[in-house]
This record gives C-alpha cells, structure tokens and sequence, in this order.
C-alpha cells in the first residue's frame, strides 16, 4: 500500500496516519494508528559568526554538521584598510564550525565569510544566501589613558592638502601595524607569567633557574616544574626533599628511608658468598642507606628514582639500594607428560 499525499511533506513532519480496513466477508477488521516523521530535506543555515582570536573564527549553524569533500571557506573585508585572509585549517563539532586563519585578521575591522560544501547529517549542503555571516575582527586591549593617533601627529598642512585621502588611508594602513606591535608590547608582562607564557620562554625559565632534571615534561608539568624548582634546591639534601621530589616527577610515594644494614653473621652457620657477603667499611656504612617505596617499580622508574635521590641526598652520603614491596613468584604451569620432576617441575 502507498499514500499519495495531496500535498507534499514538510521536512522532518511528524505524519499521523490512521489504517481502517476488513475482510472481503466482514469477519475480520482492522483499525490502527501510527506517526512517522518526513525526511529531513532542509539544508543547514549559518546563524552567526565570531572572532575567538585575531586567527580563529567560529561559525555557528541551527543544526549539527559536517565538512564535506567540497569544503571551502572565503573571506571578504568589508572595511577598509583590511588584510585579506584565508582558511588554513577547520574542523566541525555539534553545530560549530572552527576555522584558523592566516594572516590575522585586522583589528576592529568587518569581515564576511562564505562557506561550501558543509552538510548536515542527511546529505542537505548549505546554500545561498544562508551560507555567509558577518563578524568584527577583535581589538587588543589597550591602556585607557593611551592615545597613539599617526594621522593627528602629522603636521596640519599636511592633512589639509590630502585632497585625494590617499595619506589618510596609506597612514590608516601604519596604524594598524602600530596598534599591533604596541598590542605585543602590553604583552611583554605576560611572559614573566608562569601561567600565560608561551612554552618556549617557560623552557627558558627552567635554563635561567638552572633545571637540573632530563625527564621529558608537558606543558603543565614544565610550568609546575618552574613553580617549584626554587623550593625542590632548598629542600635539597633533606628526606623531605627526595619524597617530594620523587613523588612530583613519578607519583611514587618514599616511605621511609633506612639507614644501611649489612646482612648479619651466625657464627657456625653463615657461609662467605653463599648467605653472608663482606660488606663496606665502617665510615661507608655510617653515612649509607636504603630507599623504600609503597608501590613496585619498573627498570625504567627504578632508574628515574635513582638519579633523583643521587641528586638530592647530601653529598657525603650513599645511596645502597631500592627496596619495595617483592614481585610475585610465578609459578610455571605442569604439563602431563611433558614437566619432569626435578627438571622442569619444582614441588612447593
């Protein structure tokens, strides 16, 4: 059975339809209900669009999308003087559309983006005119107080014989660089910050305090690193110290540190080299120790933690060995007719 509706369906309509029927000799009737929605037939429709940055802009739809073969993105200044960009890089997530740009976008000035080729789910690609939307570029902020106008330095004859306006838009064009580059200068403050900086001057943060550590660190753990580095040399030397230390770069807890103990002699009974070793000399044996962790640790961790008290004990001191909790015996499954007793197989 088919319905030949008297007019077509609204995209995504919900349809009620309603089934009434009986047999041939009247014995059987049938008289059901049930909805369906239309296929969705309408394209997505940009809705706005905004700067994040002087080179991202994020487009804003009335439905999830995604980014077709097709895909293009273009940008028209609409005011003047204005850098042309272009779109280096998107991505779509819900209903937000992120483009990089380059160059960046001209402070204070209007743009228009086009897009092609972004669908919906359902195949449905946007299309004219609600492919395009406006947006103002952003401004960097500046003191309130400042005024670096180019055009009112210049001397007064000078801007009454511009009769083209030819000067006021070539020095419109320096303005711009200007702003930017004093916009970089208010930014100088933050690369003395250790939560703003780029992570090129945390890196040299570290060099100028002198890190002593070679682990290889992410961003936030470089900038952690910073925060603490003066407070980790003057704990140095300190049980504290290697805890701390141990525990910010490994997530291992230091239980306790031992002082060194050689393993004891039984008269009658202790064999050399079997149960019983020569240990150090007394003077060794007074400034040496041992380090016990809470949790079992990789060769890789044992050797992390090593260096890290190695650096931080006091220097007349040594460290003698590692110690934490003992690995599990494994145990060797028997096989029939294959494990000999003795050989392969040990009764425990």
């Amino acid at each position: 059975m088919s319905i030949d509706p008297r007019a077509p369906f609204v995209s995504l309509e919900r349809v009620e339809v309603r089934v009434r029927a009986k047999t041939l000799d009247g014995r059987a009737e049938l008289d059901a209900r049930y909805t369906f929605l239309a296929e969705d037939r309408t394209a997505p429709r940009v809705l706005a669009a905004t700067a994040r940055g002087p080179r991202r802009v994020v487009v804003a739809f009335d439905e999830p999308v995604d980014l077709g073969p097709g895909f293009a993105a273009a940008f028209e200044a609409l005011d003047a003087p204005a850098v042309p960009v272009a779109a280096v890089h998107a991505q779509a997530e819900g209903s937000l559309l992120s483009l990089d740009l380059e160059p960046e976008l001209s402070p204070g000035a209007r743009y228009e983006v086009r897009l092609a080729g972004v669908a919906d789910p359902n195949g449905n690609v946007v299309l004219p005119p609600f492919d395009r939307a406006t947006f103002v570029a952003p401004r960097p902020p500046r003191p309130a107080r400042r005024r670096f106008d180019l055009w009112s330095m210049l001397p007064k004859h000078n801007r009454r014989a511009d009769a083209t306006g030819d000067l006021a838009r070539f020095v419109a064009c320096l303005q711009e660089v200007t702003d930017l580059a004093l916009a970089d200068v208010d930014r100088f403050a933050e690369l003395l910050d250790l939560e703003r900086a780029p992570e090129p001057f945390v890196d040299a943060m570290l060099s100028d305090l002198g890190n002593p550590f070679y682990f290889e660190l992410g961003e936030l753990q470089k900038r952690r690193l910073a925060a603490v580095l003066v407070a980790m040399y003057r704990e140095k030397g300190t049980e504290p110290g290697i805890k701390n230390a141990v525990r910010f770069f490994l997530g291992v807890e230091v239980t306790r540190i031992l002082a060194f103990a050689g393993t004891a002699l039984t008269l009658g009974e202790s064999e050399l080299g079997a149960d019983w070793e020569l240990g150090p000399s007394g003077r060794f044996a007074r400034y040496a120790f041992h380090v016990e962790v809470a949790s079992t640790l990789t060769p890789l961790e044992r050797k992390h933690v090593r260096a890290l008290v190695t650096y931080l004990k006091p220097a007349h001191t040594h460290l003698v060995d590692i110690l934490g909790p003992a690995v599990p015996p494994t145990v060797d499954p028997w096989e029939l007719g294959q494990s000999a007793l003795g050989e392969t197989t040990l009764l425990h």
